[in-house]
């Protein structure tokens, strides 16, 4: 009876060494207790509870004195707008969320059970790393989670959100998980911290500047959201999960459709006249997409494109988009990653992508180069060529290059591929290209500046609209920007039951 009652009083209020201060002063901080976390982030009272009685099986270092049942992780399941979830939640009240073998089996525990059942896991991350009283047995309990993330992925999503410490090999779990969320202010990341940085490269550096939220989500690219505080982190938590299917062999979950209008009459406005003069792409998204449905990812990096989900006519979709009002759209190292691998998520859950294109290329320079572009780039490139999902693109205005390409064009499998009347489908702008097509008729002209212009308005008319790559039926149809909307639902309705297939393989070697 005293281990019931001592049970009950810690599920109640989680309870280390300074006890009620400690809790209280957490609380101030904007920190919540890991049951209060699962109480918003859970249906009400569907958590379900597993191994709350395990403790440590350690005797050194007075671990002997210090029994706490749990052993610092609450874990379980439960639901999620109905749908089944597994979850596990660090209590840093409780050996400070510090990792060990009991801690680690009790993880391991709800992941097996999540694979077996093919249902999400979510982790709520809030630890000091591993306990350092139980030595090696720490490291491999995070080697034994590492193995589980990395054989669940593309089976069942897997959701991190660190709402505390996460540091040092506590870091690696989360970077293979989908989907990354932090707390502003109160959480941070890093494989080594502030101090370790000082005394070996000199920086004087915080926590917050290192591996803090905003830092990872507009830096490093890390988190993928940055979140405010704990109750937005979690119910964002809810939110993506209404997109995502329970696991690999099944569907993504359908939405009632909105009433809401299939066209747009003024659309079109939205692109400038000038082809240089940039536009948001976030506004066409939005007027397109079931109203109020767009969630973003990665807001805040690699900002030159844009992905996130949304739906139409109730059904989820992935959306990749080149934003012409950051670096005028281009394609760099860093937006290549991020939309590769969140085309990579969605082709892995039966998620179709809606692409829209205004890309003038791919971003040149030394640094681009020397870092690696073309295999970052190809990181992209592969990604849609691997997609066998339903893939719809719209180009609104600038295709130019390899860009063309590698955004989901007709050459890589996309199944619908649109154009607006204001599209430029070409292997360059008319500038650049007349210089080089033309450069001796230029130059030995009486007048260069208006034999140019001649030129570039020729090649203009020839390649600055969609219509000859549609005589080649590399776009399936020129559509007015109103019709967007209802072509993609349409299209979206039409490719529900598609098969597609990729050579069989054990798996493929993408350049990374």
């Amino acid at each position: 009876m005293k281990i019931l009652d001592e049970l009950n009083r810690r599920r109640t209020q989680s309870k280390l060494g300074g006890g009620e201060n400690r809790i209280e002063a957490q609380h101030k901080k904007g920190k919540m207790t890991a049951r209060e976390r699962l109480d918003i982030l859970l249906d009400p009272g569907s958590f379900c509870e597993i191994d709350s009685l395990v403790t440590h099986r350690s005797q050194q270092f007075g671990l002997d004195k210090q029994i706490v049942y749990g052993d610092g992780v609450v874990t379980g399941y439960g639901k999620i707008d109905g749908r089944t979830v597994f979850v596990f939640a660090q209590d840093f009240t409780a050996f400070g969320g510090s990792l060990a073998e009991a801690h680690g089996k009790k993880i391991c525990k709800i992941m097996d059970l999540a694979l077996k059942v093919g249902a999400p896991v979510i982790g709520l991350n809030d630890s000091g790393g591993a306990r350092v009283q139980e030595g090696v047995v720490s490291l491999g309990a995070y080697a034994d989670i590492f193995l589980r993330n990395t054989l669940a992925s593309g089976v069942i999503p897997q959701l991190s959100a660190i709402m505390g410490p996460c540091a040092g090999g506590a870091v690696y779990s989360p970077a293979i998980t989908d989907f990354t969320l932090m707390v502003e202010n109160t959480s941070n990341m890093f494989v080594t911290g502030p101090k370790v940085v000082k005394t070996v490269t000199h920086e004087d550096i915080t926590s917050e500047e290192l591996g803090g939220a905003v830092t990872h989500a507009s830096k490093s690219g890390v988190a993928h959201f940055a979140c405010p505080n704990e109750a937005h982190c979690l119910l964002t938590l809810r939110r993506m999960l209404s997109y995502m299917p329970q696991n690999n062999q099944e569907s993504p979950p359908r939405q009632p459709a909105p009433r809401q209008s299939p066209t747009d009459e003024t659309l079109g406005e939205i692109i400038p006249s000038e082809p240089s003069k940039p536009y948001d792409i976030k506004e066409v998204i939005r007027r397109v997409v079931d109203m109020d449905s767009f969630l973003e990812v990665h807001a805040d990096w690699a900002m030159n494109i844009v992905v996130g989900f949304a739906f139409f006519a109730g059904r989820p979709v992935g959306i990749v988009a080149n934003q012409p009002s950051v670096l005028a759209g281009v394609l760099d190292i860093d937006s290549s990653r991020k939309a590769g691998r969140f085309v990579r998520f969605c082709d892995a859950f039966n998620i179709p992508i809606v692409t829209f294109v205004d890309v003038p290329g791919f971003l040149p320079g030394t640094e681009q180069e020397w870092n690696g572009i073309i295999v970052n780039g190809a990181k992209l490139l592969y990604a849609y060529c691997e997609a066998t999902v339903p893939k719809i693109t719209i180009i609104t205005r600038k295709a130019y290059g390899g860009a063309y390409d590698v955004m989901s064009s007709k050459h890589i499998r996309g199944d619908l591929n649109f154009a607006w009347p204001t599209a430029e489908i070409a292997v360059m702008g008319a500038p650049g290209a007349v210089e080089i097509i033309f450069s001796k008729e230029i130059q030995s002209a009486k007048d260069p500046v208006a034999a140019k212009s001649e030129f570039v308005a020729e090649y203009t008319d020839l390649f600055a609209n969609p219509f000859e790559a549609a005589s080649y039926g590399y776009i399936d149809e020129v559509i007015d920007p109103s019709e967007t909307r209802a072509r993609i639902i349409s299209g979206l309705e039409m490719l529900e039951n598609k098969v597609d297939s990729n050579p069989p393989k054990k798996h493929g070697n993408i350049p990374l």
